[in-house]
C-alpha cells in the first residue's frame, strides 16, 4: 500500500464534496477497487472530465485499484442529472470507437498495463447490459427499488417540476441501470466505491441501496463525490466561446489548450493548481505565496499551464506552445515564427487584422512601403510608414525593417503564404498571399 491517504490527499486539494460514512475506514483497511463512469458521447474527453480522471489517478497513486467505466449502455439512454433535455442516442459502432479513443487518452494518466495488483481497468457497461432482457431486468432489479425512492431524487424532481420537456420512461430508469453497474462490479470485481461529481450523488446512492437490498445489509458499498468545478465568476468551467476545451489535439490544439490554463483568473489558478496537477502541498503553497507577492508575474498560471499541458500532451508540445505565445508577447525570433505550423500560426494571430494580396505581385517583388500603405492598408500613408520605419518601430516576420524601400518577395513568406507585420509594440497585421 502507498503511504498517502486518499481522502486526506483529496481534502486538502478541495476535491471532496460528500463522503458516505464508512468509506474512509474501508480505504484504510485494504486495497480497494473504485469506479468512475465516463460518458462516451465523443471520441475525446474534455477538461470537464479531467477532475474525475485526476481522482482516479490519485486513487491509484494511493495504492488502490481504479476502474474507468465507459457508459456504453447508459450512453444509449442519457443521464437526466443536471440536464433539461433528452440526449441524442449513439449506435454501438460509434460507442466502441469512442471507447478506444478515450482509453488511449486515459492511458497517459493511469497505469493500465503493469502487472501491479492495482493496475487500472477499463470496462464498458454495454458488455453486461446488452444480453439482459427487459423482463429479466424488471424482475431482478426493478423490484428492489421503489418508485417512491426513485422519485425522491433531485435530478428526477427537477424534471417533474417543469424543467425541460418532462422525463421519458427511458431516462427515469437511468438510475436503475447505473445502480446495476455498481452491483455488477461489486459482484464481479469486488468494487466497493463509486466516485463521481456531486450531481451524481442520487444515481450513486441508488447503486449502494440496490447492493444492500439485493445482497443484504452486510454487503458494504460506498460513495465519494467531488464538487462541480466552476469559475470564480460562477460560469461553467471548461467552456470557451468556441466550445469545450478538448484533450484531443484535433479538436483543441496544444497551443489553445495551454492558453486556456494560462489565462485563468488568480482566484481560479489557486484552486485549479491543486485539482489538475500532481504537485505536492508544499510546492503549491510556495507557488501561491510567490504569486501573491508579485501577481503581475502570473507565476501560478504559468506553472499550471506547464503542468497540465505537459501531462495531457507532452513536454515538447508545451515548449512549442510557450514559443508560440512568445511570438505575441515576448521577444521571439524570426526562426521561432517560421517553426510554427500553419494551424498554430493562425490561432496565435486569431483576431488580428488580415489583408490579402496577390501572390504574383510578391513574386515580382514589391517595396515594403508600397505593400503596407497601398496593397495592405496597414499605414494610412507612405509618409507615416517611412517615419515609423526610421524610428525603428516596424518589423516584418519579427525582424526590424530599417529601409522602407526594402523589397518584399515570395521568399519572405512564412509557410509559403503569410507575412507578419508589426507596428509599434502591440499592433500586429497578417498579410496573406493568394
Amino acid at each position: 500500500m502507498a503511504t498517502k491517504n486518499f481522502i486526506e490527499e483529496l481534502e486538502w486539494r478541495g476535491m471532496i464534496h460528500t463522503i458516505m460514512p464508512g468509506a474512509k475506514e474501508q480505504l484504510e483497511k485494504e486495497m480497494t477497487t473504485a469506479y468512475l463512469g465516463i460518458d462516451p458521447t465523443a471520441d475525446s474527453l474534455h477538461i470537464g472530465h479531467l477532475v474525475g480522471v485526476m481522482i482516479l489517478k490519485h486513487f491509484q497513486l494511493c495504492g488502490h485499484r481504479p476502474l474507468a467505466l465507459v457508459g456504453g449502455a447508459t450512453g444509449m439512454i442519457g443521464d437526466p442529472s443536471g440536464k433539461s433535455q433528452e440526449r441524442n442516442l449513439l449506435d454501438e459502432a460509434t460507442l466502441r470507437h469512442n471507447q478506444e479513443a478515450i482509453k488511449a487518452q486515459l492511458s497517459k494518466l493511469l497505469d493500465f498495463d503493469s502487472d501491479a495488483p492495482n493496475a487500472a481497468r477499463m470496462v464498458n457497461n454495454y458488455d453486461w447490459m446488452k444480453d439482459f432482457t427487459f423482463l429479466d431486468f424488471i424482475r431482478d432489479i426493478g423490484k428492489c427499488i421503489t418508485v417512491n425512492y426513485m422519485m425522491a431524487k433531485d435530478s428526477v424532481k427537477k424534471r417533474f417540476n417543469g424543467e425541460g420537456d418532462g422525463m421519458s420512461f427511458t431516462e427515469f430508469t437511468y438510475q436503475l441501470v447505473q445502480g446495476y453497474d455498481f452491483l455488477h462490479l461489486y459482484q464481479t470485481m469486488n468494487c466497493k466505491i463509486q466516485l463521481g461529481g456531486a450531481d451524481q450523488w442520487g444515481n450513486i446512492t441508488t447503486g449502494t441501496e440496490l447492493i444492500r437490498r439485493k445482497l443484504g445489509p452486510e454487503a458494504e458499498a460506498f460513495a465519494i463525490t467531488c464538487p462541480l468545478i466552476t469559475k470564480a465568476d460562477g460560469t461553467k468551467f471548461g467552456k470557451t466561446e468556441s466550445g469545450n476545451v478538448w484533450l484531443d489535439p484535433r479538436y483543441t490544439s496544444p497551443y489553445k489548450f495551454y492558453q486556456f490554463w494560462l489565462n485563468v483568473s488568480d482566484e481560479d489558478a489557486k484552486r485549479y493548481i491543486k485539482i489538475f496537477t500532481l504537485l505536492d502541498r508544499e510546492t503549491i503553497e510556495g507557488l501561491i505565496a510567490e504569486h501573491d507577492a508579485a501577481p503581475h508575474l502570473r507565476v501560478l498560471q504559468k506553472r499550471l499551464a506547464q503542468e497540465v499541458t505537459t501531462m495531457i500532451h507532452s513536454r515538447e508540445e508545451y515548449e512549442k506552445a510557450v514559443e508560440a505565445s512568445n511570438i505575441l508577447f515576448g521577444g521571439a525570433t524570426s526562426e521561432a515564427l517560421r517553426r510554427l505550423d500553419e494551424a498554430t500560426l493562425l490561432q496565435v494571430f486569431e483576431g488580428v487584422p488580415q489583408f490579402r494580396v496577390a501572390r504574383t505581385e510578391l513574386e515580382a517583388g514589391v517595396p515594403f512601403v508600397d505593400l503596407c500603405a497601398e496593397k495592405a492598408r496597414i499605414f494610412p500613408s507612405k509618409g507615416e510608414c517611412r517615419k515609423l520605419v526610421q524610428g525603428g518601430g516596424v518589423s516584418m516576420n519579427r525582424e526590424k525593417i530599417t529601409d522602407a524601400q526594402r523589397t518584399v518577395t515570395a521568399d519572405d513568406l512564412i509557410a509559403g503564404k503569410y507575412l507578419l507585420v508589426q507596428r509599434g509594440k502591440k499592433n500586429y497585421y497578417l498579410v496573406i498571399a493568394e
